[in-house]
């Protein structure tokens, strides 16, 4: 057996292993790395802590709205929530015009509507789809309690005078068995009861019951109903009442087949019904279809706005950008002066403003009397230039001009002078070392104050309903109209909804054609 060489105190082929080194501690003794991830969480929650304020703000005046138009855009819960029984009836009929069972539920919830007094805001939902539904729904609430259906509550309070008291209908309707053997019966008497307490504040248990209620309990008795507890009573007897023919007798729209389509066509709760208005279209019979030619306004505004708010962009960087130049080239004393007249307009009020450029404007105006008194114009020739686009892009560049300044000032003042006189020292001459050398430097100004001002000019809405007439206003004066006279709600969030996404795909558009990081608002 050969000697086994020692080296290092270890045998030869074997390999020294390496001690494991000591885990590295924290001052107070834990492992450093455990130390360190603790403190890192700290600082993220003290840095969370300190912009939870302006999260929560963002949350609540941004987020939060702009989410609830996106859902009020597509929802339509008016139709199933006013109608709930006619809805579900009209699955089961395929009718152009339905039959017995559909009028017989559209009775019922007529009945109640008309209690919440909620018939007429269905009416006038439905009347952006179909021209007359509002009429039709205010007429069938205001005739509906005059049915002839108090026949029923006669005959079965003839037949048993139990049917005419109240607290033997309450009774009745605690009754499991009884509410499983009478559906329409026990939906009918529920909902009565509801508005009994919440309409009238009165006791169910001691009122008479509506007529719509005994209908109800002929409907199901005739269905061949046996409800357990109830006296026996034959119906086969009783005179029935067609609240079809009642319905079409009031108002024979109930008898054609547009109010049923429409009813159809906007039962579920979520619907794209308000984009494609806001686009010029609408849902028919056989689908999607353009709207007449007179309410096809929303394309055209559209347009308008998108058009006149480049417009005006243009014309303020025009009128801006040498009272700007001017501003940064001034010593700082003249400066300052001149730029006190460029912010006056802020401390004056948008709507004084504006009231003023309807008196400068208009044909009687200071300014068509002074072009008049120069000689300019004759006075049969007098400008128009109030209530059509005129008006508006020179009251809104008005409004905005200090928008476009305030940037491009901020910008060209950051401009070292030394390179227009390096390029003159050159060779250059006044407009190529303008040109060549302080415009490129200038772009990130005019990039920023367009943004200012385009964004501005398409939400506009007070100045174009005051200067633009019809041929002036924008889409959001439209928006505006839905809000707070319509009350379409829907139909004004699905229009400011493609408003804000045509302006995220210009911004897009922007970004990758110019550069968002080339916009600047300071040197």
């Amino acid at each position: 057996m050969a000697d086994a060489t020692i080296t290092g105190g270890l045998p030869t082929g074997r390999e020294a292993r390496p001690a494991s080194p000591e885990p590295m501690l924290a001052a107070d003794g834990t492992l450093l790395r455990a130390s360190l991830a603790r403190s890192l969480r700290r600082q993220k929650a003290r840095a969370l802590l300190l912009i939870a304020p302006l999260l929560l703000f963002i949350l609540v005046t941004f987020v939060l709205p702009i989410g609830d138009m996106l859902f009020r855009s597509v929802e339509n819960a008016i139709v199933p929530e006013t109608l709930p029984r006619t809805v579900a009836a009209l699955r089961d009929d395929p009718a152009e015009v339905p039959g017995e069972a559909v009028f017989d539920a559209l009775y019922t919830d007529l009945v109640v509507a008309e209690e919440y007094k909620i018939h007429t805001q269905l009416g006038t939902r439905l009347n952006y789809e179909f021209g007359g539904a509002s009429s039709l729904f205010r007429g069938a609430g205001r005739h509906v309690g005059k049915f002839d259906t108090d026949v029923y509550a006669d005959q079965f309070g003839d037949a048993n005078p139990a049917f005419a008291d109240p607290g033997r209908w309450a009774a009745w309707m605690a009754d499991d068995a009884v509410r499983a053997a009478l559906p329409q019966t026990t939906d009918a008497y529920d909902a009565w009861a509801k508005f009994t307490v919440d309409v009238h504040g009165d006791d169910p248990a001691e009122e008479d019951l509506g007529d719509f209620v005994y209908a109800a309990l002929y409907r199901d008795l005739a269905a061949g109903a046996q409800p357990p507890g109830l006296p026996s009573v034959d119906v086969s007897g009783f005179e029935a009442v067609s609240l079809k023919q009642q319905f079409v007798d009031d108002d024979e729209g109930w008898g054609e087949p547009e109010i049923w389509t429409t009813l159809r066509t906007f039962s579920p709760r979520f619907t794209a019904g308000y984009y494609l208005n806001a686009v010029d279209l609408k849902i028919g019979p056989q689908g999607i279809e353009l709207r007449e030619g007179s309410d096809r306004i929303y394309i055209q505004l559209f347009i308008r706005t998108l058009i006149l708010s480049v417009t005006i962009t243009a014309t303020c960087i025009l009128l801006g950008y040498p009272v700007a130049f001017l501003l940064a080239s001034l010593p700082m004393r003249s400066a300052n002066l001149l730029m006190i007249l460029v912010l006056l307009p802020f401390w004056t009020s948008l709507l004084v403003r504006t009231s003023a450029w309807k008196v400068l404007l208009q044909q009687q105006g200071v300014i068509n009397d002074l072009l008049v008194w120069a000689g300019v114009l004759s006075d049969s020739g007098r400008l128009v230039m109030i209530n059509n686009q005129t008006g508006t892009i020179i009251a809104m560049t008005h409004i905005l001009l200090p928008f476009m300044i305030l940037p491009l000032y901020s910008v060209m003042k950051g401009i070292p002078p030394s390179y227009v006189r390096a390029a003159k020292s050159l060779g250059a001459n006044d407009w190529t070392a303008f040109w060549r050398v302080y415009f490129p430097q200038s772009v990130p100004g005019i990039g920023a104050g367009s943004i200012l001002v385009f964004i501005l000019a398409i939400g506009y809405y007070i100045t174009p309903e005051l200067v633009g007439g019809t041929k002036g206003v924008f889409i959001s004066n439209r928006i505006a109209y839905h809000i707070s006279d319509s009350l379409n709600w829907g139909l004004a969030a699905a229009l400011g909804t493609i408003l804000l996404a045509v302006v995220l795909l210009l911004y897009w558009a922007y970004d990758r054609l110019v550069g968002i990081d080339n916009v600047k608002l300071g040197g």
